[in-house]
């Protein structure tokens, strides 16, 4: 029987990574950013309700959702970010349930890569859950460079989720990623031995 197994972690853990490194495994990878990106695609329902709700700038001279003006704003005001995930959710969880059916189906084991999925309080949609995990002193760090924001910017959207810590507690595996990328190859290549998906 396919098993479904959650992936998350906070910001700039690297999930990503570890997603990719999964998908090279033969995990069907169904992944939650990128079916937020179809619900809220040019023209569509949830595009429109998002512009009645925050206003014209929250859609560029193009027509796509205004990332930047949007994530500011639900980064500092949560009663906004409640606002957008009311509209957002419920869709990406339509077209994340057909793609994880589509597979299971075919037989396959699939990975839900849902950063918020402890958030959302989606860990029983699961049979297991995997957290990439780093400090969050890194997970600031990282973020401060791969997003060019300055202290503050970075630590506010690390606290805007639940701390990695208390995630580390709340999941059945914690995968550990404070050292380098082959440590970390190393670390998910025991767990998947351990689980009995690859034999060494």
């Amino acid at each position: 029987m396919p098993k479904v197994i959650g992936l998350t972690g906070g910001i700039a853990t690297g999930k990503s990574t570890v997603s990719k490194l999964l998908s090279e495994y033969g995990f069907k990878i169904v992944d939650a950013d990128i079916a937020s990106r179809k619900a809220v695609e040019k023209g569509s329902t949830a595009l429109e309700r998002i512009k009645e709700t925050f206003g014209d700038e929250a859609i560029t001279s193009d027509g796509e959702m205004n990332r930047e003006y949007i994530g500011e704003l639900v980064f500092n005001h949560p009663e906004k970010r409640l606002e957008l995930n009311e509209i957002i959710h419920p869709i990406v969880r339509t077209i994340m349930e057909q793609e994880k059916q589509h597979y299971v189906q075919q037989g396959y084991d699939v990975i839900m890569d849902i950063p918020l999925l402890f958030e959302n309080d989606l860990q029983d949609t699961v049979d297991e859950v995997w957290l990439v995990y780093t400090s969050e002193s890194v997970q600031i760090e990282r973020l401060m460079k791969r997003n060019n924001l300055d202290l503050d910017q970075a630590k506010a959207r690390v606290h805007s989720q639940i701390s990695i810590d208390k995630k580390s507690r709340m999941a059945d595996h914690v995968i550990d990623n404070l050292g380098s990328k082959s440590e970390l190859e190393t670390i998910l290549k025991q767990l998947l031995i351990e689980k009995g998906y690859i034999h060494e």
